[in-house]
């Protein structure tokens, strides 16, 4: 078994010693070990959001901020990426804020990816669209031949089972992968050649494909990864089960951990094994309101001494309408509307989020009925308490996918914001430090 890995390591060090792909010579920023996506739909919250990290910064526990928006969001509220790196300067002057952060070109693809290269610092590279393409047949050969060296079982520390590696699945793999992360190098060096290695955090996003990767699988995408020669920080993988926004996740919490265990295992042997960023971990996207996993997460990334991100975004706009029902008067009047108004949309609002919601109409209340209700029932509703007798998980997928009609009032929208902005910086900061940090963190 000893021999076996050392021959292992010395093919891969000649591999790398003739490659002009050597990640050891390239220079690149590294990621912090904690890290926090915070989306924030209307660039109105970075204050409250960076005041939760503040919070967890007086207790000790060290988080870096994200803030993340896709192209896809900006595109349906009708801002510019550079939009994100004002709120996120401005948060960070308010509160005199000494630490990191960063600015996340969320999910990018090579036709996206210009409009975010000034301002960002950190690229999600979601190559996900790619997978299930065949790369070139040279193309895939080559990958096996570099790599013929992982045939047989392959023995990753604390792992109980060695992994099993036969050409069957090298290729099997390669024929599903390689394109994705092919593409996954196109793009960073897209990137690259236009921003200093050393300016930006590369992460790469394969969770949105039709099943979770086995540990195996994973292996050989970092390999695939390495031979691209992108110094990724931070992979996200598939995990079983689901992970709809802003609400639990729903799945087999022991295939999760057995599976989240694996990958933090994998990880640790790719880094020695392909030469890959020592700071490289993973990532958990749609991580919001998973809190029958956050226990799972934090024990392990205790356990593994590993790092971490996690992408919160849409619960940000879910806590301003939280505080605009809150504040009762024109402030729930406003979001029992924009609920009416999304409600005639409904097919338009969900479509581009199906893969991550799980909503029946059956089950929404009727806008109508919405209109007649006070502030603690709209509150109930939509706040993510369980044991709440009026919690809607329907109701509260809906609504975190249909901040286009919020932005559709435009002025309406963000001047009751502005008139309401107490109450909803509280609900805010109240939900990313108590109901994320802590419980991940801490």
């Amino acid at each position: 078994m000893q021999k076996a890995a050392i021959s292992r390591r010395r093919n891969w060090a000649k591999w790398l010693q003739t490659t002009s792909l050597n990640l050891s010579m390239q220079s690149f920023k590294s990621v912090e070990k904690y890290t926090l996506g915070m989306g924030d739909r209307f660039a109105r919250q970075g204050k409250a959001q960076l005041a939760a990290i503040a919070q967890a910064r007086t207790m000790g526990i060290g988080v870096t901020p994200v803030w993340n928006k896709s192209n896809r969001e900006h595109s349906l509220v009708g801002t510019e990426p550079a939009s994100v790196l004002a709120e996120a300067e401005a948060a960070v002057a308010a509160l005199e804020w000494a630490g990191g952060f960063h600015v996340d070109a969320d999910h990018i693809h090579l036709q996206t990816v210009d409009r975010f290269i000034a301002p960002s610092d950190f690229f999600t590279l979601d190559v996900a669209d790619y997978v299930g393409q065949r790369a070139t047949e040279e193309s895939i050969e080559g990958f096996i031949q570099e790599n013929w060296h992982l045939r047989g079982r392959v023995f990753i520390p604390g792992l109980d089972e060695p992994l099993a590696i036969d050409e069957q699945l090298l290729r099997a793999t390669a024929e599903k992968f390689l394109w994705a992360m092919e593409e996954a190098g196109r793009i960073y060096r897209y990137i690259a050649e236009r921003k200093e290695r050393n300016r930006f955090i590369t992460e790469v996003s394969v969770d949105e494909t039709d099943r979770p990767q086995t540990p195996a699988e994973l292996l050989l995408i970092l390999a695939m990864i390495a031979r691209e020669g992108i110094p990724v920080q931070t992979i996200a993988p598939k995990f079983t089960g689901r992970f709809n926004k802003g609400v639990d996740y729903v799945g087999d919490l022991a295939q999760f951990e057995k599976e989240f265990d694996e990958d933090l295992y994998v990880v640790a042997f790719a880094i020695r094994e392909f030469g890959l960023p020592e700071t490289l971990k993973l990532s958990v996207h749609s991580g919001s309101d998973k809190f029958s996993l956050y226990p799972i997460i934090r024990r392990l990334i205790r356990q593994h001494d590993a790092g971490l991100h996690v992408k919160t975004a849409g619960t940000t706009w879910l806590e301003e309408l939280i505080g605009l029902a809150e504040s009762g008067g024109e402030g729930l009047t406003l979001a029992a509307e924009i609920y009416a108004r999304a409600m005639t949309r409904f097919e338009e609002l969900v479509k581009p989020y199906a893969p991550v919601v799980d909503i029946d109409p059956a089950r929404l209340p009727i806008p109508g009925e919405v209109a007649r209700w006070s502030s603690a029932q709209f509150v109930g509703a939509l706040r993510h308490v369980p044991s709440c007798p009026e919690y809607n998980p329907h109701f509260r997928q809906f609504l975190h996918v249909s901040f286009k009609i919020a932005a559709e009032f435009g002025e309406a929208y963000t001047a009751a914001l502005a008139t309401n902005e107490a109450i909803i910086a509280r609900n805010v900061t109240g939900n990313l430090f108590s109901r994320h940090i802590l419980p991940l963190f801490s």
